[in-house]
């Protein structure tokens, strides 16, 4: 059973950085296309970066691009989300996935994505 453990949430202020870990056991890490997803109170659940096998290709979010920057250590079984210049607006809750299902770096549909984290918060004061 593959497990997914994310961490590094926490409250910051506006313009502070913050880096999420997500250690992934149980599977063939290498295999699995990772990313993160969000979700605000009250709001669905949407994919904020996504990125390939080997981690030759990444896709964002149009409200986190070139700010955010998703990358994975294979040899650690972890992927990771860099924030930088946080906003208000990324506060949510924020959830690391594995699609074993295929090379997609999409995030619907849901059923793709077959594992999920427990969920970190983030919150961004202004």
């Amino acid at each position: 059973q593959v497990q997914v453990v994310e961490s590094g949430g926490g409250l910051v202020q506006a313009g502070d950085s913050l880096r999420l870990s997500c250690a992934v056991s149980g599977g063939t890490f290498v295999s699995f296309v990772m990313g993160w997803f969000r979700q605000e109170l009250g709001k669905e659940r949407d994919i904020v970066a996504a990125i390939s096998r080997g981690g030759g290709m990444k896709r964002y979010a149009d409200s986190v691009k070139g700010r955010f920057a998703i990358f994975r250590d294979n040899a650690k079984n972890t992927v990771y989300l860099q924030m930088n210049t946080l906003k208000p607006e990324d506060t949510a809750v924020y959830y690391c996935a594995v699609n074993t299902k295929n090379d997609y770096l999409t995030g619907r549909p849901f059923s793709d994505w077959s594992y999920w984290g427990q969920g970190t918060q983030v919150t961004v004061s202004s």
